[in-house]
């Protein structure tokens, strides 16, 4: 992708799936972006498709001449209702677009829509060797929140994961005590 061009960002189509398990399933050889060890499928994420409500918990896709060259979602954290304004974002990069701002427009752009999503909160599980996506992450105002000290194995190596956060809008003001 060139500097001048213009990336899309659409809904992701079911039609699209195979294209987003390709760029995720990329992802895994390095072992820096997931914990999955062995590539997945589409019918394996097929449920996991669908649970994306374009209106609450988007999952889109981003465009270069047509084609899929990244995705992103928005999913709902720690499932428990005091955490609706919380989301936990996603965001993967086919190989041939990373390191050319690809996921800045990405992650721009989920902060953008957050509001109509009624999302104040957004966090993400990075893998603290993760270094590009951690430099994105602090570039945009994201927090080291937490770290999961050697949470991951994968190929007989342990691996932390930081818990990296950004408060998208500020918290209301406290009531004042009846004088």
């Amino acid at each position: 992708m060139s500097q001048a061009s213009v990336m899309d960002i659409r809904l992701a189509a079911e039609r699209d799936l195979p294209r987003i398990v390709e760029i995720y399933n990329a992802a895994i050889p390095s072992r820096r972006s997931t914990a999955d060890t062995e590539p997945v499928t589409a019918d394996a994420r097929r449920e996991w498709f669908h649970r994306h409500q374009p209106q609450r918990r988007p999952l889109l896709v981003g465009e270069e001449a047509g084609d899929v060259v990244s995705w992103m979602s928005f999913e709902d954290f720690y499932g428990r209702p005091a955490y609706g304004h919380t989301a936990e974002l996603s965001i993967y990069v086919a190989p041939d677009y990373q390191g050319k701002t690809v996921g800045k427009t990405l992650l721009l752009r989920a902060e953008s829509l957050a509001p109509s999503l009624d999302i104040h909160t957004l966090v993400g599980y990075v893998f603290a060797h993760n270094t590009p996506s951690l430099r994105l992450l602090a570039t945009c105002g994201y927090q080291e929140w937490g770290r999961l000290p050697d949470i991951a194995r994968m190929d007989g190596r342990d691996y932390s994961l930081c818990i990296m956060g950004k408060r998208l809008e500020s918290a209301p003001a406290p009531l004042e005590a009846p004088a």
